[in-house]
């Protein structure tokens, strides 16, 4: 059995490639409802305690972390999240692979690569750094087996609360003006949700991948402003590209929890931000590599044209 936490876009991306792979897929999230294949099990469970995510996991032989509490509450409640599952998968023997992001590193300068310390000097960042360096210490002592796939911004199916996520797709696809952060012309990686799930599966298959962080892969590193343009492009229209500045999202942050919570992180926007992914393409092959560019953002708009339709 293969167990998902959460039901969010990276836990169906990982979905998808499970029963992709004809596996036995449970999915475990705290309201037990999720929109899913009938074939695949949907439990309720409570993962901030420890009866509850041992219950959970049961009969897991790979669980797939892709939970987190609400994004303006990861302090403290991230660490008890993960104690839990983390005791839980020890006891039932199963292997542990996180779905990680890449706040830990802080502000780096040049290609961000896994020989990186942690060195984050944000909320965020910390908790991050926190998690992470307490999953590989637990694979080194025998505890827990752990591997950690990393991946920037993403977007794709199901992707709502992303930079480049509901938002911005629905008004690509319907040829209106977007918003966006930071210096347009930097570059910054964008990770794709399906590409991502396919990571994560990829090192659950592998004995070496674990006990080492992964930067999963990515299609080519463009600016933003490219970026949008390009989704532009799929969607069939021309550009209309508007920036917000600070101002507007410490605005925002008056009413919106989560918006307050980006300010720290805006130093990814405003400055270059290249991931670099060649540790997973040389152990894994170009096989193993990322959609490009242009078929994810032509997917991505597929998909978002479809939800507008069914809406309707």
């Amino acid at each position: 059995m293969e167990v998902i936490l959460g039901a969010g876009p990276l836990s169906k991306a990982v979905m998808r490639e499970l029963l992709n792979k004809g596996k036995r897929v449970r999915v475990v999230n705290s309201s037990g409802k999720a929109n899913v294949p009938a074939e695949v099990e949907v439990v309720q469970a409570d993962l901030m305690s420890a009866s509850g995510a041992r219950a959970a996991l049961q009969g897991a032989n790979n669980v797939f972390q892709c939970a987190q509490p609400p994004y303006h509450r990861w302090e403290g409640l991230f660490q008890q999240l993960m104690g839990h599952i983390t005791e839980a998968a020890s006891y039932h023997q199963a292997n542990l692979v996180m779905g990680d992001n890449l706040y830990m590193y802080g502000d780096v300068s040049g290609p961000i690569h896994e020989g990186l310390p942690y060195e984050a000097d944000t909320r965020k960042g910390k908790v991050r750094a926190e998690i992470a360096q307490g999953l590989l210490d637990l694979h080194r002592k025998g505890t827990v087996k752990v591997a950690i796939g990393r991946g920037a911004d993403f977007y794709g199916p199901y992707v709502n609360n992303s930079y480049v996520g509901a938002r911005f797709f629905a008004s690509v696809a319907a040829g209106k003006a977007c918003s966006l952060l930071g210096d347009l012309d930097a570059p910054h990686t964008f990770t794709y949700i399906d590409d991502f799930g396919r990571a994560l599966v990829t090192l659950s298959e592998h004995e070496d991948a674990f006990g080492q962080a992964w930067h999963v892969p990515h299609a080519e590193t463009v600016s933003t402003r490219q970026f949008a343009e390009l989704a532009y492009e799929a969607a069939g229209h021309s550009p209309r590209i508007g920036t917000m500045g600070r101002g507007m999202l410490r605005l925002g942050g008056l009413f919106i929890p989560a918006a307050r919570e980006v300010i720290e992180m805006l130093y990814q926007f405003e400055k270059p931000f290249d991931v670099d992914c060649s540790k997973f393409i040389r152990r894994f092959g170009e096989k193993a590599g990322p959609t490009p560019l242009r078929t994810a953002l032509k997917e991505t708009i597929a998909w978002h044209r479809e939800q507008a339709t069914v809406k309707v």
